[in-house]
């Protein structure tokens, strides 16, 4: 799914169709109903990690005659999402297999707030989830970029398009879209693109005594950080992904940190100025100084495996009878 970086990026491209009246709405979204987009008016947008946040608030006149497609009841969809948020925030294990050592699926640093269904002119939050290669298009369809699995060329189908008062439009590609009934409450102390992230959280999370790699997934700390990051922060820390954090003395946690850190900001920056990022290990089948890598997907037991790509070489691997190394390689 697209990492922290893409994600501001979405959020850069929608934010100028903020103040603007949805006129016209269309997309394949079966789980919300395009046309309950029609003349709602597009008021703010906030990104946290990779969710992004959009409020709607209806028309004043189809509020006063109780037309406003946010009092419509909820769906089957919707319900199913309010009763699954309320497990989570009540067990938290409930997030994934492994407890605290297991990458949590919903807590993201990112308090959900559900509530009842909004009356009239309550606030409603649209919340984004892409896929793996979801996006978000600005006056202009996705097409295809190559033939599917039965020869056929055929573009992708958006989720949902908005056409705004502007004249201009969004198209939503493979995202999952649910509604929220009051303000996302976000910690931007997990957001490792946020000027408030929190280094001393993420070294405490990092020292745990489970392997390494599956730390930086986790998005209570590490909030926008996906497969590619997690991916070359360690092998430019020189760090194998299967080492334990708690052999690893904090000046190489602290290198480590800051590798995530100025990654992502240079694959932002990259993203506005329509550069690719670079990328030393992702996906590669040498190193850069010409050792072959290794790929495995690694996880968790009972959780989510992610490709893994690591050069042994470059990034030895630590075992518990070795001493914590205080210093980085």
């Amino acid at each position: 799914m697209p990492e922290g970086p893409s994600v501001r990026k979405f959020h850069h491209l929608v934010s100028p169709f903020v103040g603007q009246q949805v006129v016209k709405t269309g997309g394949s979204s079966k789980k919300l109903n395009p046309t309950s987009f029609q003349s709602l008016w597009l008021q703010d947008s906030q990104v946290h990690g990779k969710k992004l946040f959009l409020r709607f608030d209806p028309d004043e006149e189809a509020v006063s005659l109780g037309n406003s497609p946010l009092s419509e009841p909820l769906r089957e969809g919707e319900q199913k999402d309010k009763a699954r948020h309320h497990q989570e925030a009540s067990d938290p294990s409930s997030w994934s297999p492994g407890g605290d050592s297991a990458v949590p699926s919903g807590d993201d640093g990112l308090q959900c707030l559900w509530g009842d269904t909004p009356a009239g002119g309550a606030e409603r939050w649209l919340q984004v989830s892409f896929g793996l290669f979801g996006s978000i298009r600005v006056n202009e369809f996705s097409r295809a970029k190559k033939a599917n699995k039965r020869g056929d060329w055929r573009d992708p189908v958006p989720r949902l398009v908005l056409h705004f008062s502007g004249s201009g439009f969004l198209a939503f590609y493979n995202c999952q879209m649910t509604w929220r009934f009051s303000s996302p409450v976000v910690s931007p102390a997990s957001d490792i693109l946020s000027e408030k992230f929190h280094r001393g959280q993420a070294l405490e999370a990092l020292g745990r005594e489970q392997p390494i790699c599956y730390t930086l997934l986790d998005q209570r700390y590490f909030s926008g950080l996906g497969n590619i990051i997690k991916n070359e922060a360690l092998f430019r820390a020189g760090i194998h992904p299967l080492s334990p954090g708690s052999l690893l003395g904090l000046p190489r946690l602290e290198a480590l940190v800051d590798h995530v850190v100025a990654f992502s900001a240079d694959w932002l920056q990259g993203k506005f100025q329509g550069t690719r990022q670079h990328t030393q290990i992702y996906q590669k089948e040498q190193c850069p100084a010409g050792h072959q890598v290794v790929r495995e997907s690694l996880g968790p037991p009972g959780g989510f495996q992610r490709l893994t790509w690591w050069c042994p070489q470059c990034q030895p691997r630590l075992s518990a009878d070795e001493p914590k190394q205080l210093q980085p390689s």
